[in-house]
């Protein structure tokens, strides 16, 4: 949406650690995966079912989720670069060599091919220098000298170049080699060093001049049956540097003015006519039609001087309309409002800040970037793996539902149970001045087009909490509201044919939709995820992971009887009663083509975990019956789970007796990689969990390629890949980054980082696969991608969680969880009813109510009746405390009196709502 970038006549150079690409480096064609004979086989049913649900999607206009049958005409290549953007306005990826492609600009939709009108060229003559600038070409001349060099700045030949009488684009002059030019990328800065040294008079290579920045474009468009879009560039003009424009040329011999002519006018003259500025603001694009524009500008240079000329790309799209009718506005447009004239104040904004920003982003970045005990590859590895956040389909719309949500179709509910919950979103309503930060939503993957998936964002979610927690905390109420929620609408899943519902009460959601998001749930349809084992589990670890570490207690209160409710929906899958859920045969978790028999230790897991969760939750919240009922079913569980599956160096994949239950899987402590990243004790002995990251990093990762490809899912104890399914045999990359971020967890930090090198060397080095800000989900041992621009790859930020945990994880209160419970082992979450869920909520909020209401009187005593009196207050406060305390019988109470003491011990009262003493400062955080 908004992007600055400046030309500079000067040796500077970008940071040490930043990503480096020749741009004539050969761009590869990258090659997909393929299934085998024997995987055909298994999915041919399911492939017929996909295809016909394709084709009747189609029909209406719609693109299907998932849809492996249709291809885009430009085959993907190793050419990708740091995206144009920003979060949730829509996005453009640069390539390394300079081509813009991977436009989504639309929600959900991605035009993949290059444009490649939107270019820089050069231009120069011998003698004093005169620099002239284009948005989108540049041109270096020498006053009274011949030309010596003009180049388009991208490498490569243009189909049709030497056309005879072409007006288009292959006129220009495409004659840089780029050899001694090179791509630097730090997301979200990259910067271009052009050299074009050899074609100066006298001299064997000049000082680099440098390109920086996020981007230039000049078409003018609007999509069909889609919001218009308005684009805005721009120039700094200074007392040495001239800015003229062109409004409108065109790219075919048809047009008033060609690009030829606009190529041959700088060539010439380099710059345009002032009076262009007199010709108004440019017209709208007809569907279809392709309208180009240019900025110029020119500046003198002394010999061995300096120029730096401004440029600014911006483009505004107020407006997102999902394809089943509901439309909202964006975020920014809480700033800069939903007329035409937000692109122009953008531009503007962006030549007056980027100074600050560029500022910004260095102070963010530099205590990592300057870490010395943290490997090269994995500092710009970490920052550019958030090139997701931008080109991943964002989406970020405002806060205030009345301001900008329509929906103009009418679905027909007839006979249908559809409940909506009422789940407070802390501000979907508030003032549109409030700090509300509104509501996001990002993609599957370009691919898988499901806007917040839940069991990937499991493990991408990191990057959002550490970067964006009011963010995180958001997406996790709108999946709270979703868990109590049921949608009866019918659907048929394609796995098996059968006929279900579209959301049941009590599961999580997969997803929170494709073309009606938040108000049409679970898009993904293969199978029927209300009986998925990881999903429930997966939303109380990450609940509870948000909730300790912001501290957030009006958060906890808010989600809390939808964490309860997903737990208790997860009775009904123990079906021996050993406290621990079973697998149902088929896929039922995030790897959705691995079957699974009885307990598994990727879905055991997680659920011992989520039990010990939501205990410290209970806990924390005053809901002690069902801490006991938690902590009396995780002793039980535990004890089947090592029974089950410990077979002395690991736990096997299932309990089942088919060929792959005793193979490695990479992710089988995926609930302890969150109990640590949480502050919770571990699930097993430290013994166990070594014992079985050593085996994962032996077999997984050491026999595959010398670990230069990442985490194997499946290993066989023999040393073979488990090739029991396509996705056993497959290298995910996230998972990756998780084992990895757990290993660091376990204080095996150097086979940590030679787990995660396996990604950057075969997705990132020179000498990889090219996947450069293109991270798929998935590869082959021989490098063959599966679902490229894909979620799960953000888990590199679990790894940056882990090496720096945040002091409220760190301080977070330590619970014994093995303490022996109250609760007969027997009890089920079902005695306790809905209503009474809802009331331990309702006490909690009022509790935090009261406490904020006391510390406020406490502070007003202090101002009329100072010091001496604030203590007898306090006392007095205490002991009313204490006797609702024992009336209620609550722990909260009894925390509420336990801080009252303290403070009336210890405690003076400031502004602000902090209390200081004993140097510690704690804030009730709403």
């Amino acid at each position: 949406m908004l992007h600055w970038f400046w030309f500079d006549f000067d040796s500077a150079a970008p940071p040490v650690q930043a990503w480096r690409r020749r741009l004539n480096s050969h761009a590869n064609i990258l090659k997909e995966f393929t299934v085998t004979f024997k995987e055909a086989i298994q999915m041919v049913r399911l492939g017929i079912r996909l295809w016909s649900y394709v084709r009747e999607e189609a029909s209406h206009g719609r693109k299907a989720p998932i849809d492996p049958f249709t291809r885009e005409s430009c085959k993907p290549s190793a050419s990708q670069g740091v995206p144009l953007g920003g979060m949730g306005s829509g996005s453009i990826s640069r390539g390394f060599r300079g081509e813009f492609r991977q436009w989504q600009i639309v929600p959900g939709i991605c035009e993949s091919s290059p444009v490649m009108a939107n270019q820089f060229s050069v231009n120069l003559y011998l003698s004093q220098p005169t620099i002239y600038l284009l948005h989108a070409l540049i041109f270096i001349s020498r006053d009274g000298g011949n030309k010596n060099y003009a180049s388009v700045l991208a490498p490569g030949q243009h189909e049709g170049i030497g056309k005879a009488g072409d007006q288009g684009i292959s006129s220009w002059g495409w004659n840089l080699s780029g050899q001694h030019s090179t791509y630097h990328a730090l997301f979200p800065r990259a910067w271009t060093i052009y050299d074009v040294g050899e074609h100066w008079e006298g001299k064997s290579q000049s000082q680099p001049f440098l390109y920086m920045g996020e981007g230039t474009m000049e078409s003018l468009a609007t999509a069909k049956s889609s919001p218009p879009v308005t684009f805005a560039i721009a120039a700094c003009e200074t007392q040495n540097v001239s800015v003229t424009v062109l409004p409108n040329f065109g790219l075919s011999e048809g047009s008033c003015i060609t690009a030829k002519d606009m190529w041959g006018k700088m060539v010439q003259d380099g710059h345009f006519d002032r009076e262009n500025f007199n010709c108004g603001p440019s017209m709208p694009s007809s569907p279809g039609e392709t309208l180009c524009a240019a900025v110029s500008a020119s500046a003198w240079v002394e010999p061995h001087g300096k120029c730096t000329v401004a440029f600014a790309l911006a483009w505004s799209s107020p407006k997102i309309k999902f394809l089943k009718g509901s439309s909202y506005h964006r975020r920014y447009t809480k700033f800069y409002g939903t007329s035409e004239r937000a692109a122009q104040n953008l531009v503007h904004d962006a030549l007056t800040n980027y100074k600050r920003w560029e500022e910004e982003i260095e102070k963010w970045q530099n205590p990592i970037l300057n870490d010395e005990k943290l490997p090269e590859w994995y500092k710009f590895t970490l920052f550019n793996e958030l090139y997701f956040l931008v080109a991943g389909g964002t989406v970020w719309i405002g806060a205030d539902k009345r301001n900008g949500h329509h929906r103009s179709i009418e679905v027909d509910t007839t006979g249908i149970k559809v409940t909506e919950a009422q789940v407070n979103c802390n501000g979907a309503y508030l003032d549109p001045h409030s700090d509300d930060v509104g509501r996001f939503l990002y993609l599957e993957g370009v691919e898988y087009i499901m806007w917040c998936t839940y069991d990937v964002h499991f493990y991408a979610s990191f990057a959002l909490l550490a970067l964006f927690p009011k963010i995180e905390l958001n997406i996790q109420r709108d999946f709270a509201k979703a868990v109590l929620s049921e949608d009866g609408r019918k659907v048929r899943f394609l796995a098996d044919g059968h006929p279900g519902i579209r959301k049941v009460r009590g599961a999580v959601p997969h997803d929170l939709g494709t073309h009606d998001p938040w108000n049409e749930m679970n898009a993904y349809n293969i199978h029927d995820t209300s009986k998925w084992k990881d999903l429930n589990p997966k939303f109380v670890l990450q609940v509870y992971r948000d909730f300790a570490a912001t501290g957030d207690m009006s958060f906890g209160v808010d989600v809390w009887p939808a964490v309860r409710t997903a737990m208790e929906y997860m009775e009904q899958f123990d079906r021996d009663d050993d406290g621990l859920v079973e697998n149902d045969g088929f896929p039922d978790q995030t790897y959705d083509a691995w079957t699974v028999h009885g307990v598994s230790a990727y879905c055991g897991c997680l659920w011992l975990a989520a039990l010990q969760a939501a205990a410290a939750m209970a806990l924390q919240l005053g809901d002690k019956y069902f801490a006991e009922l938690c902590k009396s079913k995780f002793a039980k569980a535990k004890l089947a789970f090592e029974s089950k599956l410990w077979n002395g160096s690991y736990f096997n994949y299932d309990s089942g007796s088919s060929s792959n239950s005793k193979s490695i899987q990479a992710d089988q402590l995926a609930g302890q990689w969150y109990m640590a990243s949480s502050g919770l004790p571990p699930l097993f002995d430290d013994v166990k969990i070594r014992s079985a990251l050593n085996k994962i990093y032996d077999f997984n990762v050491m026999k595959v390629r010398g670990g230069k490809m990442g985490a194997v899912n499946g290993m066989h104890p023999n040393g073979r890949v488990d090739e029991t399914c396509m996705q056993s045999r497959e290298i995910w990359t996230g998972v990756t980054y998780a084992v990895a971020a757990n290993m660091i967890l376990s204080g095996m930090e150097d086979k940590a980082f030679t787990t995660a090198e396996g990604i950057f060397t075969a997705g990132w080095s020179e000498e990889g696969y090219g996947y450069w800000f293109q991270t798929p989900e998935a590869w082959t041992i021989d490098g063959h991608f599966r679902s490229l621009i894909y979620m799960r790859p953000l888990a590199i930020w679990g790894m940056q969680w882990a090496l720096s945990l945040p002091k409220a994880i760190l301080e977070a209160p330590k619970i014994n969880i093995m303490e022996r419970s109250l609760l007969s082992p027997s009890a089920r979450f079902s005695l306790i009813s809905e209503t009474g869920v809802k009331k331990i909520a309702k006490k909690a909020k009022k509790r935090l109510m009261e406490l904020e209401l006391s510390l406020k009187i406490l502070y007003s005593s202090k101002n009329i009746l100072g010091s001496n009196c604030l203590r007898v207050t306090c006392f007095v406060a205490a002991f009313l405390f204490s006797l609702n305390g024992s009336r209620q019988s609550g722990t909260f109470s009894g925390l509420i009196l336990a801080f009252i003491l303290w403070l009336f011990t210890f405690g003076t009262l400031s502004k602000g709502g902090f209390i200081r003493a004993s140097g510690c400062d704690v804030r009730v955080k709403r």
